[in-house]
């Protein structure tokens, strides 16, 4: 739900005579407005993460990619960069070529992760949530990339990621089954921030689907809680700030 125009517009007249009153500058009224439009606008209740084995999902990969630009020039030779995902995407054969010549430029081979090694990722996320006390809503494990989501927590999206890739990565060394020079993550991902909970619906079976849509089987880890409508769930305080921002209701300043 979005905060309606006319409740930002009152707190913010509101706010203007409070701060005539006590003194305040223009410039600190106008950090202060643009404060709250960025309240009212946007609060992040969960991020969807996405990170890929090294070598999966380059940055001029055909389907499109998040980034901005290619630093090596052998890897931009395959292909031209384009940012976002591709509207209209590559056919199955382009994608295919554009990888049977990645290995070529890049320094280590390409990296996939096996159906034994879901496990071992799986009972290593396992951990980490549990000892990171994160609240986990889906995960699927791919054999080129990951995706789970995860409600707000002290810590930030990339944190998260970093801890999961970091424990994970020990984990299959120590397994032995990735030889211990190899980089086994493709780089720090990238995350989708999700500021309603019905972005965290719609995401939920995005990700628990994608097993299925490449013909696996479906994944159903232990770490997984079913979401349950947080910070609008039963029991919650109708006062926090992000059930407040959830019913559109103005934010109060001091």
């Amino acid at each position: 739900m979005e905060a309606s125009p006319e409740p930002l517009r009152t707190v913010l007249r509101s706010q203007a005579s409070c701060d005539t009153a006590s003194g305040v500058s223009v410039s600190g009224y106008r950090l202060r407005c643009r404060m709250l439009l960025i309240y009212h606008s946007f609060m992040v209740i969960a991020y969807h993460l996405i990170w890929t084995a090294y070598g999966s999902w380059l940055p001029n990969d055909p389907r499109g990619s998040t980034s901005k630009r290619t630093c090596h020039s052998a890897i931009a030779a395959l292909g031209q960069l384009h940012y976002g995902r591709r509207a209209l995407q590559p056919a199955g054969w382009e994608i295919h070529n554009f990888y049977k010549k990645a290995p070529s430029v890049l320094k280590h081979a390409l990296l996939t992760i096996s159906p034994d090694e879901f496990e071992i990722i799986a009972a290593n996320f396992a951990q980490t949530v549990e000892i990171r006390k994160y609240t986990c809503y889906a995960c699927a494990i791919m054999p080129d990339h990951v995706h789970m989501l995860i409600r707000k927590h002290r810590d930030t999206a990339e944190q998260m990621i970093a801890h999961l890739q970091d424990s994970s990565r020990d984990a299959l060394r120590c397994h032995g089954s990735k030889p211990p020079g190899h980089p086994v993550w493709g780089g720090p991902g990238w995350n989708v921030f999700q500021d309603n909970p019905d972005d965290i619906r719609r995401t939920i079976p995005y990700i628990e689907e994608n097993p299925t849509k490449m013909k696996m089987p479906p994944q159903h880890w232990p770490f997984v809680q079913p979401y349950n409508g947080w910070p609008l769930h039963k029991g919650h305080n109708p006062n926090s700030p992000y059930a407040k921002r959830q019913r559109g209701e103005p934010f109060k300043t001091n």
